[in-house]
This record gives structure tokens, C-alpha cells and sequence, in this order.
């Protein structure tokens, strides 16, 4: 029982212990993950899914919800095109 408990708490902090501080992304955006993970706290607010990269994340989800739509909700960071693409 020690055994599963041990192997489902490093399950669940395996994304946060090696997830990247900063992402480069496409079209010259910068990402800072740490910034992020301090801020939103629930990883499964961005990874629904588990740890790893974004399943169907692209421009969609990055000017919609996902991104620009959290900013603007949050009145907090980025939400005009120059000040993610540098």
C-alpha cells in the first residue's frame, strides 16, 4: 500500500518538479511556466489531461480561454499581440 501511495504522489508532482521554467514557443513568444504554476496553482488548469505539453494547444487556444482569455479575466498580463510577440 506505501508502494502506491508513494507512486501516485510522484505521479501527481512529476510535471511541477521538471516542468521548464520558460518555454520558448512559436513566433517569438516566451512563456515563463514558473510565473504561471505560482499564479494558477491547479496545474489542471492549463493540463487537463496530466503533466506534458498542452493536447491541441496552438493559436486557437492561445488567443482564446487558454491564454488571452485567463489575462483578461484576471486584468493581469498580455492581451495585445506585441506583448507576447516580441
Amino acid at each position: 500500500m506505501k508502494k502506491v501511495i508513494v507512486a501516485l504522489f510522484l505521479v501527481a508532482f512529476a510535471g511541477t518538479a521538471f516542468g521548464a521554467d520558460v518555454i520558448e514557443m512559436k513566433k517569438g513568444v516566451k512563456f515563463n511556466h514558473k510565473a504561471h504554476q505560482a499564479i494558477a496553482g491547479d496545474c489542471k488548469k492549463c493540463h487537463e489531461k496530466g503533466p506534458g505539453k498542452i493536447e491541441g494547444f496552438g493559436k486557437e487556444l492561445a488567443h482564446g480561454n487558454a491564454c488571452k482569455g485567463c489575462h483578461a479575466e484576471m486584468k493581469k498580463g498580455p492581451t495585445a499581440c506585441k506583448e507576447c510577440h516580441k
